[in-house]
């Protein structure tokens, strides 16, 4: 058995990071495991792959990333907290025991937090080429993979304010960006609806679905579902896919932890606890309708308060 600790934090997004501080600061012993939802990317999770953040209280504009390392720098301050980079791969147990076992190690945890957020939803296998050319011009990642780009013709597939984002940082790479959307007008914030319009790289088409991926080692084209400019062929050297998110609940629903339709985890959004005792959920795999960093750091620190108290709860009751 391995070491012990008040609380396991699943998840080393922002909310994650920010739920370890909070509880290091309550004086719990506790662990955050990174790397929990499957991907590749780093402590800090999917806001490292924000180019501008402008929404964070406290910072006009600063990258992603950088807002990532301020909260894991401000957890690492503590002594109380560990962050380790290990794939939770199954939690088991009933509160004051729980059993997380990665595949080097197993941690017992009077508590757990699942913050195991989401992952990047992949083009339907209906659209012919989608998995053929998987990393070989289909992306997904702008911030990472836009400077592949440079003087290329792109599109975004996606209507989101994250499909807008993603459509001007690649303009700052390529000659040419598509944002390519299902319905009569994306759903950008404001301020960056007004970018687009202003962006004269960007070029928005709207009523139309891509239907396939062409091309030999590389993306070529795509073909629409309607004519655009008098085809339905659009060449193009690359696809960036921000259709939206799955969410990542399969550990919680393992243990019981009840689900929505959407597969995420239902919890009491005023101290982010769950039917089980001792199990508390945080940021983008909870059921909340608005989810952003800020909300999620927020729900992660409630979390970890709300850890503390029923910690302290079962003593007394002891």
């Amino acid at each position: 058995m391995g070491k012990e600790y008040d609380f396991i934090v699943i998840g080393a997004g922002g909310t994650g990071l920010a739920a370890g501080m909070y509880a290091a600061r309550l004086g719990l012993k506790t662990l955050v495991l990174g790397h929990s939802n499957g991907s590749e990317l780093p402590i800090g999770g999917v806001i490292t792959t924000t180019n501008v953040v402008e929404n964070y209280p406290g910072f006009i504009k600063l990258t992603g990333t950088e807002l990532a390392e301020k909260i894991e720098k401000h957890a690492r301050e503590y002594e109380l907290v560990e962050i380790k980079t290990e794939k939770a791969e199954s939690v088991k147990g009933k509160a004051g025991k729980f059993f997380v076992k990665t595949k080097k190690n197993e941690y017992l945890g009077k508590t757990i937090l699942f913050a195991t957020g989401t992952k990047w939803k992949k083009l339907p296998e209906s659209v012919k080429g989608a998995r053929e050319f998987e990393h070989r011009g289909i992306a997904y990642c702008s911030l990472c993979d836009a400077p592949l780009f440079k003087g290329k013709v792109t599109c975004v597939i996606g209507g989101s304010d994250t499909a807008a984002k993603d459509a001007l940082v690649l303009a700052e790479h390529a000659k040419k960006v598509y944002i390519i959307y299902r319905k009569d007008k994306i759903r950008a914030e404001p301020v960056n609806l007004k970018r687009i319009g202003n962006n004269k790289k960007i070029e928005v088409i709207n009523n139309a679905n891509v239907v396939e991926i062409r091309g030999k080692d590389f993306v070529e084209s795509v073909v629409l579902d309607r004519e655009f400019n008098g085809s339905k062929e659009l060449r193009l050297d690359g696809v960036f896919v921000a259709i939206g998110h799955e969410v990542l609940s399969e550990l919680a629903k393992d243990l019981g932890v009840k689900l929505n339709e959407k597969n995420e985890i239902i919890m009491n959004h005023r101290d982010s606890s769950t039917n089980i005792d001792g199990v508390f959920a945080a940021g983008d795999v909870g059921d909340k309708h608005f989810k952003q960093a800020i909300t999620g750091v927020a729900e992660g620190c409630t979390a970890a308060h709300s850890a503390y108290e029923f910690i302290q709860k079962s003593i007394i009751e002891t």
